[in-house]
């Protein structure tokens, strides 16, 4: 509830060319890590994340900083293509919350051979001279 007050009261104050430029970037930018997922090419999937050690990423009860330690993650959890399996984003809602910084809520879910794991997550951008980044990932899996 929090979360949404805040997310209203901050979209009340952005220009409304600077949330009509965000949305269809940062979608973009969530179908190509999709894509990129989905191919198996977990480096390509990394550079939607921001690199250096401001990258949060919050899962599993856990909290890891840096791009380096991100991505040193997702190699021990999806060793191989397998273990990626499939990944469809959806519900997406993108809120810009000014002209370089935006939130994101979605759900997540992988198509694998024997499970079918899905959850939610929570995005925060921000765009710089590369484009819009990802800066803050809390993603969690439903039982």
């Amino acid at each position: 509830m929090i979360l949404a007050l805040l997310s209203f009261a901050l979209q009340a104050g952005v220009p409304e060319g600077a949330a009509q430029g965000a949305v269809p970037e940062i979608r973009a930018l969530l179908e190509r890590q999709q894509g990129d997922w989905n191919r198996g090419d977990l480096a390509a999937f990394m550079e939607g994340y921001e690199r250096g050690e401001a990258l949060v990423f919050s899962s599993g009860g856990r909290v890891r900083r840096g791009w380096q330690e991100a991505l040193r993650r997702y190699r021990e959890t999806y060793p191989d293509r397998d273990a990626m399996g499939r990944l469809e984003f959806s519900g997406l809602e993108i809120t810009p919350l000014g002209r370089d910084a935006a939130l994101v809520l979605g759900n997540w879910e992988l198509t694998r051979k024997n499970d079918h794991p899905h959850g939610v997550f929570t995005l925060v951008l921000r765009r710089s001279r590369e484009g819009w980044k990802i800066i803050h990932d809390h993603t969690s899996a439903s039982p």
